[in-house]
C-alpha cells in the first residue's frame, strides 16, 4: 500500500496508513505538544494539548488517524493560544511548586510552560487541597502535581495484571489513586518506570530525589519538542 498524501501547516507530508496526526507529524519532523500521550501506550485524548484543525473541526491529534488529502493546522495563532490556555489551567488547578519539585527540569508541563512564554496565567489559582500519599515503600503520591493524563493507570500494571493506579471520582473531583499494597510489590524497574511515565512531580521515586543535578536534566539544555524539530 502507497503513503498516505496530507499536509501540515501547508508542508507536504507522507505517513503510514493507521498512523496517528501526532505519529504523522512527529515522523515528519514536525512538534505536536503532548501530555498525556506517550509511545507505546494506547492513545488517551485526555489533555488535548494535541488539538489540531482540520476539514474546520478541533481533533485530538493523538487519538486522529491520518487520511489521504488530510489538511491539518497545528501551529496557527488559534491553536497556540488554546494550547497555552490549558497548560495555564493545568497550572492554576493544581499546586504546582516548580522551584522546590525534585521533577523540576525533567517535567513536560514545566517545559511546555517555557515553550508557550507562560508568565501569569489569565485564571485565577484555585489552590485545592490535596493529599500527598506517602505510605508505600518505593513510591509517593503528590496528588497536588497530577494534571490525570492517565499515563500511569495504562503503563504500571503488576506481572498478574493488576492496575497499581486507578481513577477515582468524576469530573472536576477525579483524582489518582495508588493501590499501595499492589505499588509495595513493584520491582526497582517498575518503580522507576512510575516515575519516568508521569510527566510531572506527581509519583516520585523514593531516595531518589534531585539525583540528577539542577542544569543537567532533560529540559535544561534544550527546550521541549526540539528533538522532533531538530533544533
Amino acid at each position: 500500500m502507497s503513503d498516505i498524501k496530507f499536509t501540515i501547516d501547508g508542508k507536504e507530508c507522507t505517513a503510514k496508513s493507521g498512523q496517528t496526526i501526532v505519529e504523522a507529524a512527529k515522523a515528519n519532523g514536525i512538534y505536536i505538544p503532548v501530555l498525556c500521550h506517550f509511545d507505546g501506550l494506547k492513545p488517551a485524548g485526555t489533555c488535548r494539548i494535541c488539538t489540531v484543525k482540520t476539514g474546520g473541526r478541533f481533533m485530538a491529534g493523538c487519538t486522529t488517524p491520518v487520511a489521504e488529502g488530510m489538511r491539518i493546522d497545528n501551529m496557527t495563532p488559534e491553536i497556540e493560544d488554546m494550547r497555552k490556555q490549558i497548560i495555564e489551567m493545568l497550572f492554576v488547578e493544581g499546586n504546582h511548586m516548580c522551584p522546590v519539585c525534585e521533577k523540576s527540569g525533567n517535567c513536560e508541563l514545566q517545559a511546555l510552560a517555557y515553550r508557550y512564554k507562560m508568565m501569569v496565567p489569565r485564571f485565577p489559582f484555585l489552590w485545592p487541597k490535596r493529599e500527598v500519599v506517602a505510605n508505600a515503600p518505593k513510591l509517593y503520591l503528590d496528588k497536588n502535581r497530577c494534571v490525570q493524563c492517565l499515563r500511569c493507570v495504562r503503563e504500571i500494571i503488576t506481572t498478574d495484571g493488576k492496575n497499581v493506579f486507578a481513577v477515582k471520582e468524576r469530573g472536576g473531583k477525579t483524582t489518582i489513586n495508588m493501590d499501595e499494597k499492589l505499588a509495595a510489590g513493584l520491582s526497582d524497574d517498575m518503580a522507576m518506570r512510575a516515575m519516568d511515565i508521569c510527566p510531572v512531580g506527581c509519583i516520585i521515586r523514593k531516595e531518589v530525589g534531585y539525583k540528577v543535578p539542577i542544569g543537567q536534566r532533560k529540559f535544561d539544555s534544550k527546550p521541549i519538542g526540539s528533538e522532533i524539530e531538530g533544533r
